[in-house]
């Protein structure tokens, strides 16, 4: 199944996607209320065309910091390295974890904020996020899925020289206008576990990401059961598993963003969330 948040007739709802239309949840009026529910037993009012209504990030404000992971592609950990040995190179017994904040997503189809007043190297990251089903706590690699509510596609908009300059990267990914995601939540039964989904990324036309989820070094089972050993994962939080090697740091020259480029990034089965840097 596919949830979406969406505008229509200058409302909110949160429904079901089935053949190019959207059902609306009675009675749910944001995304994490669906968590814990039985889906198909929720009723549901009329259907509305997909191309009548605007689609919102399926989680507008998340309650928590997004959970990101750094280098956890084995290609993009070289391209990282060599564009900056002193903040990425590093050995990788144990994965790399950091936080994101996000005031307010960018809806699938919106504008991310440059910020060129305090940034020139302003770079994207097409990345598979999962949404937390329930508290987790000291949870098995072999239970990990039972915690899985979904997926859904986030560009971890970053601005490098904010990123390297700070040694830690919390600043120069956290700016407002940094993280669409979308364009939906596809749930956890829709495909495997994990997930060995194609994964790619667009720069006016261009491609520029094209890998696939298996390539994690730090698959999502391990990342449930590490992060969830002493520190509860709260139901609803959005862990972000990292991106795969052509982010244009990784270039030689560089290929960093400009106002008016736009941005697909794309995921098997998901869907795309394209983005116009402004």
């Amino acid at each position: 199944m596919k949830l979406y948040t969406y505008s229509y007739n200058g409302c909110t709802y949160v429904g079901k996607g089935e053949n190019k239309y959207i059902f609306p949840f009675t009675g749910i009026s944001e995304m994490y209320e669906l968590i814990g529910q039985e889906l198909d037993k929720l009723p549901c009012g009329e259907a509305v065309p997909m191309s009548d209504v605007e689609l919102l990030s399926p989680i507008i404000s998340p309650k928590n910091d997004v959970i990101c992971l750094g280098i956890n592609y084995v290609e993009h950990g070289k391209e990282a390295a060599r564009y900056n040995k002193e903040a990425f190179l590093r050995e990788r017994p144990h994965a790399i974890y950091f936080s994101k904040r996000v005031n307010c997503a960018v809806s699938p189809n919106g504008n991310i904020e440059g910020h060129f007043d305090i940034t020139n190297k302003l770079d994207y990251e097409c990345e598979l996020a999962f949404i937390i089903s329930k508290d987790a706590k000291n949870v098995k690699k072999e239970d990990a899925y039972d915690y899985v509510f979904g997926y859904t596609i986030v560009n971890d908009v970053s601005a490098r020289d904010l990123q390297t300059n700070h040694k830690q990267w919390y600043f120069g990914k956290s700016l407002d206008g940094f993280t669409p995601i979308g364009p939906c939540i596809l749930t956890a039964d829709e495909t495997e576990f994990p997930p060995k989904l194609d994964i790619k990324s667009y720069v006016n036309g261009e491609l520029r990401q094209n890998s696939n989820t298996e390539y994690m070094v730090f698959d999502i089972p391990h990342i449930i059961s590490e992060l969830s050993q002493g520190m509860t994962l709260k139901a609803g939080t959005i862990i972000a598993t990292g991106t795969p090697s052509g982010v244009g740091m990784g270039f030689d020259p560089p290929k960093f963003l400009n106002a008016g480029d736009e941005v697909i990034c794309e995921i098997e089965k998901i869907g795309r969330i394209v983005n116009k840097v402004i």
